[in-house]
């Protein structure tokens, strides 16, 4: 139904990544577990219904080991109850390799990913 259409629409590879995270914004510090995540967004899930203000930047921490972690500047896209899907704004060259890594073992195709990154400079360049 539905979510065949919204699948089609989606221009990047998501990946299931099911992972303990923390979104800080201006409003304070929240731990959140990661649902989803793609080159260009993630779906994160709180304890509690998202009462943030929309239009609002965060940024997501995922912690991936001691020493290597992800780190993205979000906005909000949509709410539905304690699940919240969020646009990457922005994202420094170290957390994007890292997270272009992580795709790539987990999608396991790197031709595919290599088609997202070229979306991606598309998305940017318009």
């Amino acid at each position: 139904m539905n979510l065949d259409k919204n699948e089609d629409k989606r221009r990047f590879h998501r990946i299931l990544y099911d992972a303990d995270a923390n979104l800080s914004g201006s409003q304070g510090s929240y731990h959140c577990k990661t649902l989803d995540l793609s080159l260009k967004g993630c779906l994160l899930s709180f304890d509690r219904p998202w009462s943030e203000e929309l239009g609002q930047l965060h940024t997501l921490t995922l912690q991936l080991s001691d020493s290597i972690s992800i780190s993205m500047e979000l906005s909000v896209s949509h709410v539905i109850g304690n699940e919240v899907g969020f646009k990457c704004e922005h994202i420094d060259v170290d957390s994007i390799t890292e997270l272009r890594r992580l795709l790539e073992l987990n999608i396991g195709d790197s031709a595919l990913l290599e088609r997202d990154l070229l979306s991606l400079s598309e998305v940017n360049t318009h």
